[in-house]
């Protein structure tokens, strides 16, 4: 069984950047869609981005511009990279994996743990 761990969360300034890693083990992500959500406080999770296994890409209107997905399959992650952040931005971010039915809705069958990203003013 495949389980993702996030990483690289943190608090930046507005106009910063990070990059979030999410690494698997057990198995490998080679035929998966990979996808990132984030689940602000008080609101539901919302979807973020997602990399097909042949390495197509998705964003949230929100995020298109400023975020980029990327795969790496010889390491078995998945990267985030976001940059020109905003407050709103603020939330916890889940890697997903799974072959949804729906690229933005899913159901994603294996999630992390997710990694605090908070965005300051």
């Amino acid at each position: 069984q495949v389980q993702l761990v996030e990483a690289g969360g943190g608090l930046v300034q507005a106009g910063g950047s990070l990059r979030l890693s999410c690494a698997a083990s057990g198995g490998t992500i080679n035929t998966y869609s990979m996808a990132w959500f984030r689940q602000a406080p008080e609101k539901d999770r919302d979807f973020v981005a997602v990399i097909t296994w042949s390495g197509n890409t998705y964003y949230a209107d929100s995020v298109q511009g400023r975020f980029s997905i990327l795969r790496d399959n010889a390491e078995n992650t998945v990267y985030l990279q976001m940059t020109s952040l905003k407050p709103e931005d603020t939330a916890v971010y889940y890697c997903a994996a799974g072959w949804p039915a729906n690229l933005y809705h899913g159901p994603y069958d294996i999630w992390g743990q997710g990694t605090q990203v908070t965005v300051s003013s």
